[in-house]
């Protein structure tokens, strides 16, 4: 459960983004814009983590009244050398933060810290993760929070989806790309897999509502809704393109997750009452339109 510093939303002095030129840092930095919050978008050509002299200009850069939000990765993480990459990389952020510690500190994490559960998982089910991808996501985790002494939030969405996602990876964001490019759509095994999507523009409302109450502690950002791979084709079928092709090909070793990732949303919810989750349907087709204009 999170803890707010604040009691009303109150706009931070500036709030300093790592990783703003990626989908979610993009993002954000639109919404600070609209709610003319003042901040400053930190890209790997302004500032790369993996340069040698990374940790002494950031510490520059921050002041003590900063809130900080750290998003840089190089992700999906897939090997050791990009685990080794990514570490790297936050141990220049550790490094700043010693010198110069900000107001508040709020990481992007993801839910693949989390232990493979059949029962939805909460803020603190079991963190032992298995794969590369949630092991370097729960040390920069674990990183971060030692050298950190200000208020800090992790936030670990699930998958998240919209039209301006670069990595164009499996689900909503590849099948309708598929969709419009006139492709076939190809399932691995039967397409049966289950997983809770969140809609960006739900990712980055929460980001800014941990913002405006200086908010600490961990958080996931998943809707609490499970649907399959096949489903989304198949709405891609129903809704967008009938003559659009759904084939599969035989998955190659295990299914993620054992299938299925549920999630209890209802700790988000509790600790923002005035926040609601875009279904599924409704932000997929937001996301349809936006891709077709």
């Amino acid at each position: 459960m999170l803890k707010h510093n604040a009691s009303a939303k109150r706009n931070p002095e500036r709030v300093v983004i790592m990783g703003a030129g990626g989908f979610i840092g993009a993002s954000l930095v639109k919404a600070l814009k609209a709610n003319k919050i003042h901040f400053l978008a930190l890209t790997s050509k302004k500032l790369n983590l993996l340069d040698s002299d990374a940790s002494d200009r950031l510490a520059d850069i921050l002041n003590s009244d900063d809130t900080l939000v750290v998003i840089s990765a190089i992700a999906p993480c897939k090997n050791n050398e990009m685990l080794f990459q990514n570490i790297s990389m936050m141990k220049a952020v550790c490094e700043a933060i010693e010198k110069q510690q900000p107001k508040h500190l709020i990481y992007l994490s993801s839910d693949a810290v989390y232990t493979d559960s059949t029962d939805p998982l909460t803020e603190t089910s079991s963190a032992e993760p298995g794969s590369l991808h949630g092991v370097m996501h729960l040390s920069r985790e674990i990183m971060l929070k030692h050298d950190c002494t200000s208020p800090m939030t992790v936030i670990r969405p699930s998958l998240i989806y919209g039209a301006e996602d670069t990595h164009n990876g499996y689900g909503p964001n590849q099948f309708l790309r598929l969709s419009l490019a006139g492709k076939e759509i190809t399932l691995f095994g039967e397409g049966e897999e289950q997983r809770d999507h969140v809609y960006i523009e739900d990712v980055v409302n929460i980001l800014l509502l941990v913002i405006l109450y200086c908010s600490e502690g961990v958080i996931n950002v998943a809707t609490g809704s499970v649907v399959s791979f096949r489903e989304i084709a198949q709405m891609v079928s129903e809704y967008f393109n009938p003559n659009i092709i759904i084939n599969t090909i035989p998955r190659v070793g295990p299914m993620p997750h054992n299938g299925y990732r549920p999630f209890d949303p209802s700790s988000c919810l509790t600790a923002f009452p005035e926040f609601n989750y875009t279904t599924f349907a409704n932000g997929f087709e937001v996301t349809f339109k936006a891709l077709t204009h």
